[in-house]
């Protein structure tokens, strides 16, 4: 079992940078994938970066490639979204979330995933 905890969250104007962090505790991460998500009032929620732990592969929604970046410190047990050129569009609750690998597996779908965090509200507004 793994639980997830996100912080990070806050209000940033247009243009500006956030970083999220999601640690993780209840296992180690080395055979798992781990992913970022986000839900805006009314909205389904959708897919935003995924990593590979074992090698560092990573996957983004189009609209936010170029502009954020996952990454992950295997000592902390930890996964980061490095926010940058914000818009009022990426404004929502993004959370965390994490499965066990396997072939073939992207981890692009909210499907993918077993484990979930809490939730950090973004709100990107002047």
């Amino acid at each position: 079992q793994v639980q997830l905890a996100e912080s990070g969250g806050g209000l940033v104007q247009p243009g500006g940078s956030l970083r999220l962090a999601c640690t993780a505790s209840g296992d180690t991460l080395s055979s798992y994938v781990m992913g970022w998500f986000r839900q805006a009032p009314g909205n389904e929620r959708e897919f935003v970066a995924a990593i590979m732990w074992s090698d560092g592969s990573t996957y983004y929604l189009d609209s936010v490639e170029g502009r954020f970046t996952i990454s992950r410190d295997n000592a902390e047990n930890t996964v980061y979204l490095q926010m940058d050129s914000l818009k009022p569009e990426d404004t929502a609750v993004y959370s965390c979330a994490a499965t066990n690998y396997y072939s073939g597996l992207r981890g692009t779908s909210k499907y993918d995933y077993d484990y979930w965090g809490q939730g950090t509200q973004v709100t990107v507004s002047s």
